[in-house]
């Protein structure tokens, strides 16, 4: 089996901080605006456009409401358990099947006067099966199996069906959301299980028990103290101690063959967002925590340590990736030699491509960090360090910033996440740290737009998932690590988020 760079192993290794120093450094002479759920004055529309032209000071609190249609959540308060988690991430409106019911500037898209896109994208439908990872054989999973059965659970994407719903064209997706990955253990692999900051507690003899050269199925035990959930020799050790073990959920949804452009602003929420190829659920960048039900934290840099070795990890039964997944570039074939294939379908419909935008040249978020840290930077809160003003509008740094009594730690605080892991807040921990910076996405080539996708003559409008590369060459997810944090495209009844959205982080 080739071996490939696995982004996980590098990312374990790496620090928050030096991840998010990967980011872009913000425009200083500017600011900007992040919308806190409580206290930050209603934003106005940001428009879709311009596109782009181309291809610990406080304690750490759980939000009370995580959902635009659930609040009743609980919090719990047990170590290594991810209770607050499973169910916080989980929670959407989504329209599915399930037991959780509840470029070049010359390739630039059109913009019509009033700055919306008038263009439909019918190219990489997700009507196409050749996209998807099907399952034509009946293969089951080898170490996961379906709730009160010994039976195996089937693997990756049962059926691809176009249907035609009031009058708009889907493809209905049924998946039992169980990827058949494979992943064989590198060195790099290696140490960053053995230098995991609880390593001693995190695994059952102090120590992962594999080798390097080993070739890991999903759900194989590699020696984690895993969740109670996960029955012996039926994923117990593949997780980390906090997640459950991922479930059959039975997911079936519905995804637009000719997605448009939204008409109002519609942020991405918890739980359920689209599909991978391989039919595992996409989930965005909120983990559903915030400090002071104000600054929100971002799932790729506090769940770094509570995904598998693939990146994911499940919440309510539900197997998903917050971020790029080197399991998944291995599944597409894709080896940063060209423009990254298609890795999966937002609810709207357009599709998700990888981190290359062409051969060794990676798609650039145009979403900036925050300067915190110097007292007279126009996005920071005038004293060295302080988050405790939040920006107007993200979307757009002019309008400046508004004090908050919600304060949040400082960059160089610290946040104890549920697994009772801890992190540095150094700027770009939070949501709340970002902004998006029209300059960015105005420069064209590589560079998205504030939604994290852009067009091109071949691909029509496209999202991109969004990484850094260091000196080493270790992919680091860059916010907005998927797609967002707003949806570019139309949601409607049966697509599978089927309410749009004001609230960010729910």
């Amino acid at each position: 089996m080739k071996i490939i760079r696995y982004f996980l192993a590098g990312f374990l290794a790496w620090t928050v901080a030096a991840e998010v120093a990967a980011q872009p450094s913000p425009n200083s002479s500017r600011n900007n605006d992040q919308r806190s759920v409580r206290e930050i004055p209603v934003r106005g529309p940001a428009s879709r456009g311009p596109q782009n032209n181309a291809d610990s000071d406080n304690t750490e609190t759980s939000d009370p409401a995580t959902s635009d249609t659930d609040t009743s959540n609980t919090s719990s308060t047990e170590s290594g358990d991810h209770s607050t988690e499973t169910l916080d991430e989980t929670t959407n409106s989504s329209n599915e099947n399930n037991t959780e019911t509840g470029e070049e500037p010359e390739d630039s898209s059109d913009t019509s006067a009033d700055g919306e896109h008038s263009e439909e994208n019918t190219q990489g439908s997700a009507d196409s099966e050749s996209t998807w990872i099907l399952n034509s054989s009946g293969e089951r999973a080898p170490f996961i199996y379906e709730s009160n059965s010994n039976e195996q659970v089937l693997v990756n994407v049962q059926s691809v069906e176009s249907v035609s719903l009031n009058g708009r064209e889907y493809s209905r997706i049924t998946t039992t959301g169980i990827p058949n990955y494979k992943i064989e253990i590198t060195q790099e692999i290696l140490d960053s299980l053995l230098n995991r900051p609880k390593a001693y507690s995190d695994f059952l003899s102090g120590s992962p028990m594999v080798q390097v050269g080993d070739v890991i199925s999903f759900g194989e035990n590699i020696g984690y103290r895993s969740n109670s959930s996960c029955g012996a020799d039926a994923g117990y050790g593949f997780w980390p101690p906090g997640p459950v073990c991922p479930e059959n959920v039975a997911h079936e949804g519905y995804i637009p063959n000719s997605p448009e452009a939204a008409t109002e602003d519609c942020e991405t929420g918890l739980g359920v967002q689209g599909y991978w190829v391989n039919g595992t659920s996409i989930y965005q960048w909120s983990d559903g925590q915030s400090v002071n039900n104000t600054w929100h934290t971002l799932a790729p840099f506090a769940e770094v340590y509570d995904v598998d070795i693939c990146g994911g990890h499940a919440a309510n039964g539900d197997y998903h990736h917050h971020f790029y997944s080197s399991c998944l570039a291995e599944l597409v074939g894709d080896d940063g030699s060209g423009h990254s294939p298609v890795y999966g379908y937002t609810a709207d419909g357009y599709a998700i491509y990888g981190p290359w935008e062409d051969a060794g040249v990676l798609a650039q978020s145009s979403w900036a960090i925050r300067d915190y840290d110097n007292p007279n930077s126009a996005s920071g809160c005038g004293e060295a360090g302080a988050r405790t003003c939040l920006l107007v509008d993200e979307y757009d740094i002019d309008r400046g910033v508004v004090s908050t009594n919600s304060s949040g730690p400082s960059t160089g605080g610290s946040y104890s996440s549920l697994s009772g892991n801890e992190f540095t807040t150094s700027a770009g921990f939070f949501y709340e740290d970002y902004y998006w910076d029209a300059n960015l996405t105005a420069r064209g080539g590589a560079y998205l737009d504030q939604y994290n996708g852009h067009s091109d003559s071949e691909r029509g409008y496209h999202y991109h998932l969004t990484v850094s590369e260091d000196n080493s060459g270790k992919l680091i997810p860059a916010f907005p690590f998927t797609f967002g944090p707003r949806f570019y495209g139309r949601l409607d009844d049966q697509t599978i988020v089927n309410r749009c959205s004001t609230t960010v982080g729910r």
